[in-house]
């Protein structure tokens, strides 16, 4: 990292903690970095202090911070038509849904637009809801059962939350929708146990990001998709955080199981390197043998929408950090650095770490929860291990991402490079070894 920048800045009348206390909900537990700029892979916080951003707004900046493809494409875009309403037709959605379907999925099927994970994940359970009702059970009632799976997560909709089988999203919330099974992760017989005539759709993530960057097996995705087609039930991958690049391919199960085809995906996060966009492939097939209705028409003329999603200046900039993505070969850059990533932390054997994991750029580092209490560096009224080590990587000038209690997750942009990522294993080797003493010597 270049040194810190040294030029005075002004301190503002009234600090941004302050503005925050006052002015805004207290639903988010924010760390006491204030950023102001980014470039790249750099983030500069209110005194010019500068950060090594491997956090990447939780796998959203895709291409790093104001990257000059992103800046062009608002400033070309914003001069010529920024929104208009989903009653016309937007060239910018149909060119932009071309590429997800040819160059992403390379399968026949069609996309829509919206403005979050959370809303393309609730595409999905509408699109699952519905198509139960087209595909009734044999007494003619409609299919409601979706199944889940532990540690998931699916966004904080309502839809969302009683997807998620993790009960801290739930809590106080209730009553929630109902037919929703959740099953353990990679558990092929209790899946195989749970299918019946009412499942109408299996919805997971092929990498669970905030469930602790947990890799499905190439064995229960095949079995997903097994028992979907025995059952005429959809297969649902939540690829929200996990696609379009960032575990080293366009379709981010492909590095665990390519052969495997869904009925539906979900996207945001990456998919326009930072402004505010979702969307969701539907697979072209009949929903049932005989029946000339595709899945991706299920959803017709006022079964769904949105304002906001797939705006002209949305299209343009994801359109163009897709086609850097493509062009500038950063699906194979992000496999090359991950793999880096894992197999260097796995290597230091370090006492407060117990593994690494992950595929592409969605890597997560599991801690060593009993070696940090030993060292009296955690215990449980101190909050979340996750956090603890968080905190004390971004105050050595290094942002990563808490996953869960006992995993931090770094993510950084697609287009990484090899000195920043030393740089950075450097940074995360020097805090463990403050923390925990240096690991043993081989």
């Amino acid at each position: 990292m270049s040194d810190p920048i040294t030029a005075v800045i002004k301190a503002p009348a009234v600090s941004t903690q302050d503005l925050l206390t006052r002015y805004t909900l207290p639903n988010y537990g924010r760390l006491s970095l204030a950023p102001v700029r980014g470039v790249g892979v750099r983030l500069f916080d209110e005194s010019g202090r500068e950060y090594l951003d491997f956090g990447g707004g939780v796998a959203v900046c895709s291409l790093g911070h104001c990257h000059p493809v992103i800046a062009r494409a608002l400033e070309e875009q914003g001069h010529t038509l920024i929104h208009c309403s989903n009653w016309y037709q937007i060239r910018g959605q149909g060119e932009l849904g071309r590429f997800l379907v040819e160059t992403v999925m390379e399968q026949p099927g069609k996309c829509l637009f919206c403005n979050s994970g959370a809303e393309a994940n609730e595409a999905l359970l509408k699109l699952a809801r519905k198509f139960g009702h087209l595909t009734p059970k044999a007494d003619g009632t409609p299919r409601a059962g979706i199944i889940t799976f532990h540690n998931s997560f699916h966004g904080r909709t309502f839809g969302g939350i009683s997807a998620t089988a993790q009960e801290k999203v739930k809590h106080g919330f209730e009553p929630l929708l109902t037919g929703f099974t959740h099953l353990p992760y990679n558990d092929i017989p209790a899946l195989e146990a749970a299918v019946n005539e009412d499942t109408v759709a299996i919805l997971l993530e092929p990498v669970q990001g905030e469930g602790g960057v947990n890799l499905a097996t190439a064995e229960f995705l095949r079995a997903c998709e097994r028992l979907c087609r025995k059952h005429n039930a959809l297969l649902l991958l939540d690829e929200v955080q996990s696609g379009l690049g960032r575990t080293g391919s366009w379709r981010g199960w492909e590095p665990i199981a390519p052969e495997v085809v869904p009925d539906g995906v979900s996207w945001a996060k990456g998919i326009a390197g930072g402004f505010p966009l979702g969307a969701v492939w539907i697979r072209q097939r009949s929903i049932a043998p005989g029946n000339s209705l595709d899945i991706c028409d299920v959803l017709g003329p006022g079964s769904h929408g949105t304002t906001y999603g797939g705006n002209p200046l949305g299209c343009a900039v994801s359109l163009a950090v897709l086609q850097e993505v493509e062009c500038a070969g950063l699906c194979a850059n992000a496999a090359n650095m991950g793999r880096r990533i894992v197999d260097t932390v796995n290597g230091w054997q370090h006492p407060l770490i117990s593994v690494a994991r992950g595929v592409g750029l969605l890597t997560g580092i599991e801690l060593n929860v009993a070696a940090l209490e030993s060292c009296g560096l955690w215990s449980a009224d101190k909050g979340l291990a996750s956090i603890v080590v968080t905190e004390a990587m971004m105050d050595a000038g290094l942002l990563v991402i808490a996953a869960g209690p006992a995993v931090v997750r770094m993510l950084p942009p697609l287009n990484v490079d090899e000195a920043d990522v030393e740089t950075a294993l450097r940074i995360f080797r020097r805090v463990l070894d403050a923390m925990g003493g240096d690991p043993p010597k081989h």
